[in-house]
């Protein structure tokens, strides 16, 4: 008779702990389906709201630091290199400067795209109509800058001359921090440094030396130091330079034909400046003449016309880094 009562005793308590068991998993259930089944939208939700507010600290003198409490999304944009690497990155921006877009960036010459005025001359009232999030700018907008930080948080994100590869980097890297993307700024970044070292080995089968010119009807070339606007083509694409004592600045040097045949490159690039701002440009007539013809580059066929919106004006973003790397190999293989 005990046995019989303790028999009934565990069998009842054994049918509580299976109802108890089946309402966890009701809810559990539940859960998953208001959730996703791993919960990973509320996951990346709340790793993106830890990470606010965020401030991003200003490397350049007279620009200030920026504290944001949520990522932005109305967003401004007038420099063309993080412009190339925010859309590379799928971020969607709200109005931009309107110019002569490289190809890559063609479609934001599209109405979709508020027009936020020229590289140089910003709407200022337009702008503050769209009452933006944060304004992006680089060194063409610097006298803007009083301006249109009264109108919104203002980030500066060009790239600097002085330590151009660095600088892009970083560049990079506010909108790895401020959008959540850094796996793919990571893979990105590979990509170009897999297609530098490709280029590298090109640089390096040899001794030609190079010599990067850009053309506006009158010529100006560039010398290989810090402070060189094109003076990453020496020290990261390990082209060596076809003359040492250039001068290493934002405009380069003025010279003539006679001073490139004294240079005697044995690759001479050259940016196209007239095409990138939209002119008509004769370029390969310009150089297609007696003096610069007895070069060892003209002898050798590497006169290298360099896509002039891409070098001029949207460097420094991760598809534009990529493809200026890519037109080089591609011109030397």
């Amino acid at each position: 008779m005990k046995n019989w009562k303790l028999l009934t005793v565990l069998i009842a308590m054994l049918v509580f702990v299976l109802a108890a068991c089946g309402s966890s998993d009701e809810g559990t259930k539940e859960k998953e389906e208001t959730t996703g089944s791993t919960g990973k939208e509320q996951t990346e939700s709340n790793e993106e709201a830890s990470a606010f507010p965020m401030t991003i600290k200003s490397t350049v003198e007279g620009y200030e630091d920026v504290t944001f409490e949520k990522a932005p999304e109305k967003i401004v944009v007038f420099d063309y290199g993080f412009l190339d690497t925010l859309d590379a990155l799928g971020v969607e921006v709200t109005a931009v400067a309107k110019g002569n877009f490289p190809e890559h960036l063609s479609k934001f010459a599209d109405d979709k795209y508020l027009n936020a005025g020229g590289l140089k001359e910003p709407l200022f009232e337009d702008i503050a109509a769209m009452k933006p999030d944060v304004i992006f700018i680089s060194g063409r907008q610097g006298d803007a800058y009083e301006q249109l930080k009264e109108i919104a948080p203002v980030v500066f994100v060009g790239t600097s001359n002085d330590d151009y590869w660095n600088s892009f980097h970083a560049s990079v890297q506010i909108a790895a921090d401020l959008f959540g993307k850094q796996a793919e700024v990571d893979a990105k970044l590979a990509e170009i440094d897999a297609a530098i070292e490709e280029v590298k080995a090109i640089s390096g089968a040899s001794d030609e030396k190079a010599l990067v010119t850009l053309y506006n009807e009158k010529i100006s070339a560039y010398g290989p130091g810090a402070g060189s606007r094109y003076g990453f083509v020496h020290s990261v694409y390990g082209f060596p330079a076809a003359a040492e004592d250039l001068e290493n600045s934002t405009h380069g040097a003025q010279i003539s034909y006679e001073q490139i045949l004294e240079i005697n490159p044995d690759i001479l690039f050259v940016v196209d400046r007239l095409a990138a701002t939209g002119e008509k440009s004769n370029i390969s007539e310009a150089f297609n003449n007696d003096i610069v013809n007895k070069t060892n580059a003209a002898k050798n066929d590497k006169i290298i016309y360099l896509n002039g919106a891409l070098w001029y004006l949207a460097g420094g973003g991760l598809t534009s880094e990529l493809l200026k790397v890519n037109e080089i190999k591609a011109a030397l293989q």
